[in-house]
């Protein structure tokens, strides 16, 4: 297509889009919650046809050497296309938001001011490989009352055009506008330029995917954008932690899905407990294919582990999302230490403390930088799905409007109300 088409395309698309928004504003609870019950329906109904046209995605993915952790992102299997037809249902169940009527106080002059919940309007949605974020985008959507446009990556294009469909048809079926949710459905990647230099198209743009991505949306958007660059997550084994829990945390946290901006990429290990810990992760790691680029300290201490892939860690080790089988392993002197380590390095992503001390737990949920803070948690739960948001459109380490998952609320702003009986300022 061309710019002009392009430019078109993303016009009609804005207006139709603020058009649904307005009647998505006005939805009832009960007409938003049949569209989500439905969708959840259809996804588990629709499963063949939908891995179908996801197989057409992943056989193009590898043909073209993609790498593998962006080739399993792609996969919609059983397991992913049931969490979020559940993702629908959980956010059905929940509270509607929109309307609510919040810090409502009297003032001396009569008059009474609280805040009410609104949506957005419309929200634009540009992501990568994960077809799964079609629908949570689309049920977020849904349920607080925006209208959204998304643009999902060429890799994934068949599996976001079947999703697509039938989020439009649970609208229909709802009674809902179908426009409310829009896909642009060319591969061209200068539709993105042109959705995220329209206001008049979008309110918001959410990017989700890589740091190439964001960084290019967040230098040519001419609308707000939510965003975060990089899933670089530490897990800290302080020198009070249960080490046969820290073992079983800092495993998972790396190894139960390596290419999640939520897996960990920096291990910190305090130097009272690393002599004892890092030998018995180190096996586990080594076992499962992990390289660990170390410091000094940890280098000495995981040389003696058999079939351990090690590896000196550069500056640059220390502030990697990796995606992949490596991890960055440092030995620190203190709390302070890891706690100074993980603000400079990190991306204010998600950070674990694994500790038996209350005192230094409370110290690393105070003083770390991070969106998500946890104290003995893997940090694989940085998660809308599993902070019971139902679904997120993605994770924000921003500190203004929203942070961390982004759910319901994060697509919602807040307006004054005045309620009176005939007041006047004097």
């Amino acid at each position: 297509m061309t710019s002009p088409d392009l430019q078109a395309l993303i016009s009609h698309m804005g207006g139709a889009a603020r058009a649904a928004s307005t009647l998505m504003a006005a939805a009832s609870t009960a007409a938003k919650n049949a569209a989500l019950l439905a969708l959840a329906r259809r996804l588990r109904s629709e499963t063949t046809a939908l891995q179908a046209a996801n197989a057409q995605d992943i056989e193009a993915a590898q043909a073209a050497g993609l790498a593998a952790p962006m080739v399993d992102r792609l996969k919609l299997g059983d397991q992913v296309i049931e969490t979020v037809a559940q993702g629908c249902e959980q956010i059905a169940a929940m509270p509607d938001p929109i309307g609510e009527i919040t810090n409502l106080r009297r003032r001396p002059s009569g008059i009474s001011v609280g805040q009410m919940r609104v949506p957005l309007g419309v929200f634009g949605m540009i992501y990568e490989s994960r077809p799964n974020v079609t629908i949570e985008a689309a049920s977020l959507a849904i349920k607080s009352g925006n209208a959204c446009i998304l643009r999902g990556g060429s890799e994934a294009i068949h599996s976001n055009l079947a999703l697509w469909k039938l989020v439009q048809a649970a609208l229909v079926e709802a009674g809902l506008p179908p426009d409310a949710v829009q896909l642009v459905a060319t591969t061209d990647r200068a539709a993105v330029g042109h959705l995220i230099a329209s206001p008049e198209a979008v309110d918001v743009i959410i990017p989700r995917g890589g740091k190439g991505l964001i960084e290019r949306v967040s230098r040519e958007a001419k609308v707000p954008v939510i965003k975060h660059l990089d899933g670089n997550c530490h897990v800290y084994v302080d020198a009070q932690a249960d080490l046969a829990l820290a073992l079983k945390v800092t495993d998972n946290a790396k190894t139960q899905k390596l290419s999640p901006c939520n897996a960990a990429e920096s291990l910190l290990v305090h130097q009272a407990v690393a002599a004892r810990f890092l030998p018995q992760i180190g096996a586990i790691f080594a076992a499962k294919g992990i390289e660990m680029r170390c410091d000094t300290a940890s280098q000495v201490l995981l040389e003696a582990v058999p079939n351990a892939l090690i590896a000196a860690a550069t500056e640059q080790d220390w502030a990697e999302e990796y995606l992949a089988a490596i991890i960055s392993i440092k030995v620190v002197a203190s709390l302070d230490e890891a706690i100074r380590h993980i603000n400079r390095y990190g991306s204010h992503h998600t950070d674990a403390i694994l500790t038996d001390s209350h005192p230094n737990a409370m110290r690393f949920l105070r003083e770390v930088d991070s969106a998500s803070v946890m104290v003995n948690a893997s940090t694989r739960f940085a998660d809308g799905f599993e902070y019971g948001l139902g679904a997120e459109i993605g994770i924000s380490t921003d500190k203004f409007h929203a942070r961390g998952p982004v759910g319901l609320e994060g697509l919602t702003s807040m307006k004054w109300v005045v309620l009176g009986q005939g007041e006047i300022r004097s």
